[in-house]
């Protein structure tokens, strides 16, 4: 591409960032490091009553953590700010001016009222899509002036050329078009001198030199408004790409209420999930590489990514793919990382204490890395580690059933004397116990191994016996082989 590639995210600060946000985020950034141009975060922060404090640092402070390295925004200034909306206040009126000057705006004094008393006019009448009907439009400059006088507040709307096709060839669906009659003249500016979205959006991605616009299907009916507003003044736009919705499981539409999916990048960096898999998930969410591999880092992706390859249709959001991606990056993890992310949720949970001594870090650290190829996100240690705590083992009925074989007492029996011998209590010495136990009762296999497993953790599966027995300590292990002999 000749022209230096120019993208941009331009979240709202009235949330947190959004499962939906970062995949949009992620597509923009692999675009433009793929193609060695430059990936900008502005913040669209206009919808003042509905932002939310510490919003805009949230998003930035997310995009981060997964990666999403950008080259311009608020704290990296490119040259090309501001970078908040509500910054470029003044830069908006000069274009709106330059609109009314050119007759391709108008002063609107319709009230609130008025204009609701209209649309349900033409609800009445059977129309679906009811639009400003445009009488402010026909206002002479002597009304214009005189309303002005008397006071009256007013928005300010763009003139809708009519009888107008706007098409365009977007990168994910091809050719697309609008026609200007389905459109109502439309505000360009509130009364109190803050822009609209369609307005100030395309004002700011000329400015910024924006060459290619990655955002969510629902912005696809605001494309000819904006197309509009490129045509006025006679600027070039960006290519449109248009990524199809993120569904749920029930493959329906992602809703911010739907709780079967954990739906912000906060929470899942909360839980314990690993940056680099969450890029590479959000990746494979609407875009597909060629073959069958699904684990990239984040390199093979800006090398490899594609927009041909982004989808046509729905793409949903996988939470099981998601944890067996997330276990696939854990199981390759260096130690120190997986204790790092796991070790705050045992202390949260009240299993281990927040001060630890050099023995209590290291027990936790061998607890960790018993539950490695486990893992699929660090607060899941909590639950699977739990036959470490607790005092009493409930028996379930699989537990029961193991117990009332025939040779479980000879074996349990053999085994408690071993281990009251055992010193040092260490992996390699128990398993040694284990085979001395095998000759003296000729026991072997699933016969051996689970009845002691199930006496001593409760359950039928777990990591590896001789180190979940090391870890869980000589006291214990006899503790609980006793109570179940009598």
């Amino acid at each position: 591409m000749a022209q230096e590639v120019r993208v941009r995210y331009a979240p709202s600060p009235t949330g947190h960032l959004h499962i939906g946000g970062a995949r949009t985020a992620l597509f923009n950034y692999l675009f433009a490091r793929h193609h060695n141009g430059k990936f900008i975060v502005r913040i669209e922060d206009t919808d003042i009553e509905r932002n939310v404090e510490g919003g805009e640092q949230s998003q930035l402070e997310n995009l981060k953590w997964l990666g999403i390295d950008y080259d311009e925004s608020v704290d990296k200034d490119g040259g090309y700010g501001p970078y908040r909306q509500t910054e470029r206040l003044d830069i908006y009126r000069k274009y709106v001016d330059e609109l009314l000057e050119k007759g391709y705006a108008y002063k609107c004094f319709c009230t609130p009222e008025e204009l609701e008393k209209e649309r349900e006019a033409q609800r009445a009448a059977g129309i679906a899509a009811p639009q400003y009907s445009g009488k402010c439009r026909h206002l002479t400059k002597e009304q214009v002036a005189k309303l002005e006088a008397e006071g009256k507040p007013y928005t300010i709307r763009i003139k809708v050329p009519e009888g107008k096709t706007y098409e365009f060839e977007d990168m994910v669906r091809g050719k697309v078009t609008f026609e200007s009659k389905d459109i109502g003249d439309w505000v360009i500016m509130k009364a109190n001198g803050i822009p609209t979205y369609n307005f100030a959006v395309v004002i700011d991605d000329h400015l910024m030199k924006i060459t290619h616009v990655f955002r969510g299907e629902e912005h696809l009916s605001n494309t000819p408004k904006q197309l509009m507003v490129y045509d006025y003044f006679g600027w070039e736009p960006p290519q449109f790409a248009h990524l199809t919705l993120i569904v749920n499981e029930q493959r329906k539409k992602l809703s911010k209420r739907d709780e079967s999916i954990i739906q912000f990048v906060s929470q899942y960096k909360e839980l314990g999930y690993l940056p680099e898999a969450m890029f590479n998930f959000f990746a494979l969410l609407g875009w597909s590489p060629e073959g069958e591999e699904e684990i990239f880092s984040k390199e093979e992706l800006i090398r490899i990514f594609d927009v041909s390859r982004l989808s046509k249709s729905p793409s949903m959001f996988d939470t099981k793919k998601l944890t067996w991606m997330n276990n696939q990056y854990i199981k390759k993890l260096d130690l120190d990382r997986l204790v790092e992310i796991s070790l705050p949720h045992l202390i949260k949970a009240g299993r281990l204490p927040e001060q630890m001594s050099e023995e209590q870090r290291q027990w936790a650290r061998d607890l960790i890395a018993l539950y490695q190829e486990q893992m699929s996100y660090g607060a899941e240690i909590v639950e699977l580690s739990e036959l470490f705590f607790k005092e009493e083992i409930e028996y379930n009925e699989e537990a029961k059933q193991v117990l009332a074989e025939e040779q479980v007492p000879d074996v349990l029996k053999a085994f408690l004397e071993e281990v009251k011998q055992l010193e040092p209590f260490t992996a390699d010495n128990i398993k040694a116990a284990i085979k001395s136990v095998q000759k003296s009762t000729g026991q072997k296999g699933k016969k051996l191994f689970m009845p002691i497993r199930v006496a001593v953790t409760g359950q039928t599966h777990g990591p590896e016996l001789p180190f979940a027995l090391q870890l869980l300590g000589k006291e214990k292990v006899i503790s609980r082989l006793e109570k179940v002999i009598h």
